[in-house]
C-alpha cells in the first residue's frame, strides 16, 4: 500500500469533515453548551461508524460524553487505541478574532477556528488513517474521543475504570500535543504538573476614602501586589522553597526563536536562568492568571478591604504536585505584608508526567514520523499540564505510550486566531499511517 497516496487520497473528505465537527461550539466549560457537546458526539460517532468502528456514545456520571469505537486486531497485530477530544475552550472576546471562531476559515495555508487544531484535528487525524486503510486496517484499534479534556478531564478516571476491558490496547497514542515546528516532528516525552489556589488578602472590614485615611491604612489591594511580588527573585526564577528542577537532553530553542514565537515584546527580559527548555519544561512556572479588584473604568480613591488573586503552578517532572501546592500556600501565608490577613484556597491539581526514550512503540514512531516528515524526530517536553495522561498510566499499565499533536509553536490553542497548519496536518496523518504499519511489522 502506497501510505502517502491513500492519506492524500482521503484527505478532502477529512477536511470536510473537520470543518463541521468546527462549527459546532462542543465548549464543555459552558453549562449552556450541553446540546452542543452531544451534537459534537453524535457527529464524531456517526464518522467513526462510517469508518467501519463499532461505535457507543459513553457517559459516566456527571460527566460530558465521550464517543468509543473498536475494531479488532488482525490475527497476531497489536491493539492501538488512539485518542482525542471534541470538546473546545471558549472563544474569549470575539473582537480579538480575524474571523468567526466557528466558522472555519483558510489563510495562508491554515485552517482557522476554535478546535481547528486542539483537539478536532486529533480526531481528523485518526480518522484519516483509518480512511486511508480501509478494510486492510494492519492493526486493531480502539478510539476513545471525550469531551472534557479542556475542563481537566474530571470523571476521565472513573470512565476508564468502568469501561477498562473495553480500552485494552498495547500502545497508546494520545493526539493531543505539539510538534517542534511545522517542519520538525516531535513525540512529547515529558509534561509539568499544575496546582492551582486562589489567595485572599483582606486589611479592612470595610473601604474607606484614601485621602482620609491613605497614609497609614494598608490597602488591601497593594498589600496583595506586595505578596505576590515574592514568588519571583529578581531574575523572575520561582522563589517558592520545595519546588523541584530538573534538566533533561532537548533540541537547542534559540532565544530570538523562543521571543518570536511567544511574542515577546522588543526590550522585555525573559524569566529565571538556565537553558530556555528547561525552563519551559523542566522547572516551575508560577503565573497570576486572574486579579479581584476595581477596573480603571470604575475606579474610585478608595482604600480597597479585600483582593483577591488566582495562581497557576506548572509543577515540574519529578515533582508531586499536592507537596509543590502545599509548599505554594505555605510561602502565601508566610509572607502577608503588614500583618494582612491571608487566606488560601487550594482548587485542583494535575499529576506531572516523565515518559520513557525508548521501547518499540517509541523506535516505531521515531522511525514513522521522519519517513514522513523527511527529518528526524525530537523528543520534546510540554510546559502545560495534560491532566489525562496520569489517568490513563495508572489505568493502562502495561501498555506503551505515544503523545502525538497536530500544532505548532503558532497554533495558539486556547487563544484568539487558533489555527491549523494544513501542510504539516498532512505529515501527521502520513505519520500516523506508518506509525500503525509498523507497529504491525514489529
Amino acid at each position: 500500500m502506497d501510505v502517502r497516496a491513500a492519506v492524500a487520497a482521503v484527505l478532502p473528505s477529512v477536511r470536510a469533515d473537520l470543518e463541521r465537527m468546527v462549527r459546532i461550539p462542543s465548549v464543555s466549560a459552558d453549562p449552556e453548551a450541553t446540546g452542543q457537546l452531544a451534537a459534537s458526539a453524535e457527529l464524531v460517532a456517526d464518522l467513526l461508524r462510517a469508518a467501519g468502528l463499532d461505535t457507543e456514545i459513553l457517559t459516566v456520571e456527571g460527566g460530558r460524553p465521550a464517543v468509543l469505537g473498536h475494531r479488532p486486531a488482525p490475527s497476531g497485530a497489536p491493539t492501538v487505541l488512539l485518542y482525542a477530544h471534541h470538546d473546545v475552550q471558549p472563544t474569549g472576546d470575539r473582537v480579538d478574532w480575524t474571523s468567526d471562531p466557528f466558522e472555519p476559515e483558510e489563510r495562508d495555508g491554515r485552517l482557522y477556528g476554535r478546535g481547528s487544531a486542539d483537539d478536532k484535528a486529533g480526531i481528523a487525524l485518526h480518522l484519516a488513517v483509518l480512511r486511508a486503510y480501509g478494510d486492510a486496517l494492519p492493526v486493531g484499534v480502539v478510539v476513545l474521543v471525550e469531551g472534557e479534556e479542556e475542563i481537566g478531564s474530571p470523571t476521565l478516571a472513573q470512565f476508564l475504570a468502568t469501561h477498562r476491558d473495553r480500552l485494552a490496547a498495547d500502545v497508546v497514542v494520545l493526539a493531543d500535543s505539539s510538534n517542534w515546528t511545522v517542519d520538525v516532528p516531535a513525540l512529547t516525552t515529558s509534561l509539568r504538573g499544575g496546582a492551582h489556589v486562589d489567595v485572599e488578602v483582606r486589611t479592612l472590614d470595610h473601604a474607606v476614602h484614601s485621602g482620609m485615611y491613605g497614609g497609614a491604612a494598608p490597602d488591601a489591594l497593594t498589600a496583595l501586589c506586595r505578596l505576590l511580588a515574592t514568588l519571583h527573585d529578581d531574575l523572575g526564577n520561582v522563589a517558592v522553597e520545595g519546588l523541584h528542577a530538573g534538566t533533561s537532553p532537548a533540541p537547542d530553542y534559540p532565544e530570538a526563536q523562543f521571543r518570536a514565537d511567544a511574542g515577546v515584546v522588543d526590550g522585555v527580559r525573559l524569566l529565571g536562568e538556565g537553558p530556555i527548555t528547561d525552563r519551559l519544561w523542566n522547572g516551575p512556572a508560577l503565573t497570576v492568571i486572574g486579579i479581584d479588584a476595581p477596573t480603571v473604568a470604575v475606579a474610585s480613591p478608595t482604600l480597597q478591604p479585600i483582593a483577591r488573586a488566582a495562581l497557576s503552578l506548572r509543577v515540574a517532572p519529578g515533582d508531586d504536585a499536592e507537596a509543590a501546592q502545599q509548599a505554594l500556600i505555605a510561602h502565601l501565608q508566610t509572607r502577608a505584608p503588614w500583618g494582612a490577613q491571608v487566606t488560601v484556597t487550594p482548587s485542583g491539581t494535575a499529576t506531572p508526567y516523565q515518559g520513557p526514550r525508548s521501547g518499540s512503540a517509541y523506535d516505531a514512531a521515531h522511525a514513522a514520523f521522519a519517513e514522513a516528515w523527511g527529518v528526524p524526530c525530537v523528543d520534546a517536553g510540554v510546559g502545560g499540564s495534560i491532566p489525562f495522561v496520569a489517568a490513563f498510566a495508572a489505568q493502562l499499565p502495561d501498555a506503551q505510550f505515544l503523545i502525538t499533536g497536530v500544532e505548532d509553536p503558532d497554533t495558539r490553542a486556547h487563544g484568539a486566531n487558533e489555527s491549523l497548519h494544513l501542510a504539516m496536518f498532512e505529515r501527521c496523518c502520513v505519520g500516523e499511517a506508518l506509525l500503525l504499519q509498523r507497529l504491525a511489522e514489529d
